[in-house]
């Protein structure tokens, strides 16, 4: 008789590398292709943006490949474009990331460039001004498009007066007054050893690996200078935002309190989300609202991990004239899903998704790299990789219809629409 097969464990591939400057990061090595991929991540990120310059992050971001040392930003872009290097950065509400792709042949050059990047941005004026002009393009065409116009509205509600209530990218005026001494700062400010995370996957050992690591990040600041971030939790349940805009379609945004990331019932909120909005095709807001009743092309919730303030948000667009039918199918699903929960159908067939579709996450080398990323800013270790989805087979019925009466509560929901949705009126919440 056959021993039993061992499932393969993702989580012993993954080396814990830690440089000799005390550089830490998550390998996994693959030679399957000449590729190298590294993520990495700085906590802080737009919520950190200065007290009236939002989108000095967003800036920054832009800047650290537009010239950095002795290389000026058309010398710093030649030099990627001649050695096939990919190398961005980002910023989101949280964290302030940068990725490194690269061929083994040219790792060498990549890693040089990498730490001229995170360690010596030029910020020329020039650039400046550049990223800054791009940026208030972005701004201006999303402040004329009605789904930029919903979801700008209904966080300015959600979150007023926190930091969460501004855009990442930045809000229009405010940018033009961010300063180079601005930027300056915050690179300081964000960039330190003691909330960087790391991922690297392909074709490189632990040993030459720590070296790269060592060039690249070593000389950054011990710690960061983070403002302290207050939480907060979704405000205006219960109310109506109209903003009136002239487009034959009403778009709307809505949401409530979502389950922190690290919270026991997470997983199984997740399961919840994915039966009421969160299956493309299957769940019930689809169903309901587009297969039954035609309302609209699409729908969707989905949970939001903030730092400081989970979310449980959605979003659809219709017909001016049939936007309170569709928001009155939505706001009755909540209700219904929180009273009753899921039928045992229901939750069958969303594991069997959500365990299924995790494959997905590792079939590239950037896929893996940034999915080690995303559990390591959550605080989980690489052993999460191999019992993530027995978690998610764990979640019972009596679980999920737990869960689900906690997430949504009383059905309550901020709502942002923007268009002239016939039959709705702003209303305050009570």
């Amino acid at each position: 008789m056959n021993a039993p097969t061992k499932a393969v464990s993702r989580a012993d591939r993954v080396q814990h590398v830690i440089s000799p400057g005390g550089v830490a990061a998550w390998l996994v090595e693959d030679y399957a292709v000449p590729l190298v991929a590294v993520e990495f991540s700085f906590s802080g990120g737009a919520a950190q943006d200065p007290q009236g310059k939002a989108g000095a992050g967003a800036m920054l971001s832009g800047l650290l490949d537009e010239g950095a040392g002795d290389l000026d930003a058309e010398a710093f872009h030649r030099a990627l474009d001649d050695h096939a290097i990919r190398l961005s950065f980002n910023v989101e509400r949280d964290e302030f990331s940068g990725r490194l792709q690269t061929l083994t042949r040219h790792v060498d050059k990549a890693f040089e460039l990498l730490a001229l990047a995170v360690n010596a941005p030029r910020l020329d004026e020039a650039p400046i001004e550049r990223v800054r002009g791009q940026l208030n393009a972005v701004l201006k065409r999303d402040s004329k498009e009605p789904d930029s116009m919903a979801a700008r509205a209904w966080r300015h509600a959600a979150w007023a007066g926190h930091p969460y209530s501004r855009a990442s990218r930045g809000e229009l005026g405010e940018i033009d007054t961010v300063t180079r001494d601005d930027l300056v700062a915050l690179h300081r400010k964000l960039l330190a050893r003691d909330t960087l995370k790391i991922a690297v996957v392909g074709a490189i050992d632990a040993q030459r690996l720590a070296a790269y690591l060592d060039a690249a990040f070593s000389h950054l600041p011990a710690q960061a200078d983070l403002a302290p971030i207050e939480q907060i939790e979704i405000g205006g349940l219960g109310r109506r935002i109209v903003v009136d805009f002239d487009v034959p379609q009403a778009n709307i945004r809505f949401g409530r309190p979502g389950i922190a990331r690290r919270d026991p019932d997470y997983i199984t909120a997740m399961v919840v989300n994915h039966i009421l909005g969160g299956g493309a095709f299957t769940s019930r807001l689809f169903q309901e609202v587009r297969e039954k009743r035609g309302l609209t092309y699409s729908v969707h919730t989905g949970l939001t991990t903030a730092d400081f303030s989970p979310s449980l948000i959605g979003a659809t667009s219709t017909k001016n004239e049939r936007a309170a039918e569709t928001l009155g199918v939505i706001e009755a699903e909540f209700a219904r899903l929180a009273a009753e929960g899921p039928s045992a159908d229901e939750l069958d067939k969303a594991k069997k998704f959500l365990t299924g579709s995790y494959a997905l996450r590792f079939d590239t080398s950037t896929k893996i790299a940034g999915h080690l990323l995303q559990l390591q800013r959550e605080g989980f270790g690489a052993d999460y990789l191999d019992r993530r989805n027995a978690e998610v087979e764990a979640v019972t019925l009596e679980d999920a219809k737990r869960v689900a009466g906690r997430l949504i509560g009383d059905a309550k929901l901020l709502v942002a629409i923007v268009g002239r949705p016939e039959g709705i009126d702003a209303v305050e919440a009570k």
